[in-house]
């Protein structure tokens, strides 16, 4: 019994956790803002890089953001019924001048940058310059003892920097603020990727203070909102001293916010290293969440940056991650793409890592901030469709209101099915029954209603269609990208998911006539339009053969999961349509769909093709901080597309593709190295989370389940003769069951015995 005890607490040392061998280690300063070394805590971020001499420390913060309605988009024209009949009468020009230019003509809204606190640094190379993941401390250090350290502080809302063997001058330091006034080269030209210069937006330049020693910055903004910088520092002996730095962001609609003067002040009384400490604190906590280790050192390092940046991003309350988050571009422009919050892929993609990594706080950000946007996602909904329920804009603002583009996709009409998806998963890797009843119900059960009342039968007794549908981003804004009257596959999947995702959730809740109508809207749906070699197909009108950077018709193998590898039929129409994808080539990709790939292989069960996507993307799509740059930066030809503006989505789908090699969760099985290539036999991981609210640790010899709720479990282990700890059921076809209590564990070891 004493060895049987053991046994069950079987450790995985082996595993290995975010160590210095993934941390960032240069040999100077990063010369691009792109390429700073990045910090941050959910609301505020600091890029660490160097310009004309100075090390710059651009300071930023989520919700610094101008709210003005996109023009164009108050018309009364503004409505799905209103495109059909531009559709239907072939007349497109007009829409695209009225929903789709204005996005790329005018400059707000959109995300704002916060401003730059730079010091001028030595002029020669410094001894080493380093990123430590398990704190988030920057420290670049030079001879005679000069150094720099610099962290976000993980929980409060302040950045921190000392800065030892430096004379402590008052005007060592200066803060830099954004250039709202200077007129731009070239003043009517604007270009979403590029960024508009800041003086578009109209605003007076802020006011600067400096006072002794602490700096104050204020900028308004449009429509009363600003925004205050403040930074304050304190000598800690004659060559060193330290600082702090805030951000506070101010609404009028919204209730007082303490300033960033008082939150400065009161902070520098703690001082930088209690700060840190308290900062490291919880960075340990996340790091000690879950773990992996698969023998490829590429691969392994960048998926720990990415659950780095993953940590500095995201948190429980906090904001959504948009498409840079905390960091947005330092370089007098506005972010690429506005810096938006884009729900054709970006936001959807930011979260994917989070359930398996066994972070559901941190999950649970994108879902608080949806719902604190629920009045104005309603008001759209009712206003461009004129449904009741739910839907949301496909490209919104902080605030969620709509920003307008591609019509197709920034007013898609299942946009809030593909995000109802995540309150799914919160709730079947949780089992919170509150949190089911409060959140993700409710949300599913509007989004369904939204997709009832917008579809209908063709005729009688047919399947019902949409009557106006599109597939991310095929034919980008053309008439030719709509399809009247029918289905895209994205369209159709992302339907079918909410509506048989809602009955199973009322059934959930014993809401017994709720679950049979979902379920018979599920079932009046038709079925995915294939090709006769079974490949999926954007539309029952258009087969997949041009190269495409959005996998919006493979949606139903991930991340929606409606088919599976382990069903035969399934199976040919998944392999079929990889082979495809490979046929077609990947001449139109984004870094983002090598990630995307990468969880497609491992639902194929395809180690070998999802281990080569990641390795793809991290040589040829980031930049020496791991940023995703979009477009292929190695010169190998991976992609036509070769510019470079940051987005975060591909760096955390590249995460979520590494753990779908490892472990996958889905239609009530669990499944152990699912998709492990050949070589790969060392890989481990440890209490990486599956639904059904199971924490799983395993190695080559051992698997251990942990139930923190109890319940049934279904297992499916890598090949061999495997002996369990106690006793359980496995049917002819590989798969353990055992009901499992609260608490308790369970483990295999694999007998060497034939």
């Amino acid at each position: 019994m004493f060895l049987l005890g053991i046994w069950l607490a079987w450790p995985y040392v082996a595993t290995a956790q975010s160590s210095q061998v993934h941390d960032f280690h240069f040999s100077s300063i990063p010369t691009r803002w792109d390429e700073g070394l990045p910090m941050g805590n959910g609301w505020l971020g600091c890029l660490v890089w160097q310009k004309e001499g100075q090390l710059r420390l651009a300071l930023d913060r989520a919700d610094l953001w101008d709210e003005r309605p996109m023009e164009g988009l108050n018309r009364p024209e503004f409505s799905y019924a209103w495109v059909m009949e531009q559709v239907r009468k072939k007349e497109y020009g007009i829409v695209q001048q009225y929903f789709d230019a204005p996005y790329e003509q005018q400059a707000g809204p959109t995300k704002l940058p916060g401003a730059a606190l730079v010091v001028q640094i030595p002029e020669e190379a410094p001894a080493g310059v380093h990123l430590s993941l398990s704190q988030g401390l920057t420290t670049i250090n030079w001879s005679k003892g000069r150094r720099i350290e610099t962290f976000v502080h993980a929980t409060k809302p302040e950045g921190w920097f000392r800065f030892s063997g430096f004379p402590v001058a008052q005007d060592i330091l200066k803060l830099i603020p954004p250039k709202y006034e200077q007129l731009p080269a070239e003043p009517n030209k604007t270009n979403s990727v590029d960024g508009s210069d800041l003086s578009r937006l109209g605003y007076p330049q802020g006011i600067s203070v400096r006072t002794g020693s602490e700096w104050w910055y204020r900028q308004e903004g449009w429509n009363g909102f600003y925004y205050e910088i403040a930074v304050a520092i304190r000598r800690v002996s004659d060559n060193t001293f330290e600082g702090v730095w805030s951000i506070s962001a101010h609404f009028p609609e919204e209730k007082p916010q303490k300033s960033a003067r008082q939150i400065v002040k009161k902070s520098l009384a703690i001082g930088f290293d209690a700060s840190l400490s308290s900062s490291a604190q919880w960075w340990k906590a996340f790091w000690r969440k879950s773990s992996i280790s698969v023998p490829d050192t590429l691969i392994e390092r960048q998926y720990y940056r990415e659950m780095y940046k993953f940590g500095c991003t995201a948190r429980e309350n906090g904001p959504m991650i948009s498409l840079q988050a905390v960091w947005t571009a330092d370089n007098g422009r506005l972010p690429p793409w506005k810096g938006d919050l884009h729900h054709d892929l970006n936001t959807q993609m930011s979260y994917w890592p989070a359930y398996t990594s066994n972070h559901l706080p941190e999950a649970s950000s994108m879902l608080t901030h949806l719902e604190r946007n629920r009045k104005n996602h309603l008001s759209y909904t009712a206003r461009y469709f004129g449904t009741p329920g739910l839907n949301v804009p496909g490209v919104s603002t902080y605030q969620g209101k709509e920003m307008g583009g591609w019509i197709q996709y920034s007013c898609s009409p299942t946009t809030s099915a593909w995000l109802a998806q995540h309150f799914y998963w919160q709730w079947r890797y949780s089992f919170d029954k509150q949190f089911l009843k409060e959140h993700a119900w409710p949300w599913m059960d509007e989004v369904a209603t939204h997709l009832e009342f917008l579809t209908r039968p063709a005729k009688t007794g047919s399947p019902r269609v949409l009557p106006l549908s599109s597939s991310p981003e095929i034919h980008d804004n053309s008439l030719e990208a709509w399809l009247p009257d029918g289905w895209t596959n994205y369209d159709l999947a992302l339907t079918r998911f909410v509506f048989e995702k809602a009955a199973e959730l009322a059934s959930e809740l014993g809401l017994d006539q709720k679950s049979i109508y979902w379920q018979s809207l599920a079932q009046s749906l038709p079925a995915l339009a294939l090709e006769p070699t079974g490949a999926l197909m954007f539309s029952p009108m258009e087969a997949y053969r041009e190269s495409h950077r959005h996998f919006s018709h493979l949606m139903a193998i991930y991340p929606l999961g409606l088919l599976d590898a382990q069903n035969d039929k399934d199976e040919r129409t998944i392999k079929s349509s990889l082979f495809l994808l490979d046929a077609v080539g990947t001449g139109a990709w984004c870094g983002y769909s090598f990630s995307w790939l990468a969880s497609l292989r491992a639902r194929a069960l395809d180690g070998a093709g999802a281990r080569d996507a990641l390795r793809i993307f991290a040589e040829a799509f980031v930049s020496p901080n791991s940023f995703h740059l979009n477009g292929d930066q190695s010169g190998k030809g991976y992609s036509g597309f070769t510019y470079r503006p940051f987005t975060l989505e591909g760096n955390f789908a590249f995460a979520a593709g590494l753990q779908e090699m490892l472990l996958q969760s889905y239609g009530g099985l669990i499944r152990v190295f699912p998709a492990r290539p050949k070589g790969w036999e060392s890989a481990s991981f440890r209490n990486l989370r599956a639904e059904g609210v199971f924490l799983l640790s395993a190695d080559a010899q051992t698997v251990q389940v942990t139930a923190e709720q109890g319940g049934a479990l279904r297992i499916m282990l890598p090949p061999g003769n495997w002996r369990c700890s106690e006793e359980c059921s496995v049917t002819p076809d590989g798969i353990w069951t055992k009901n499992m209590k609260k608490g308790a564990s369970i483990k295999w070891m694999l007998d060497a015995k034939p």
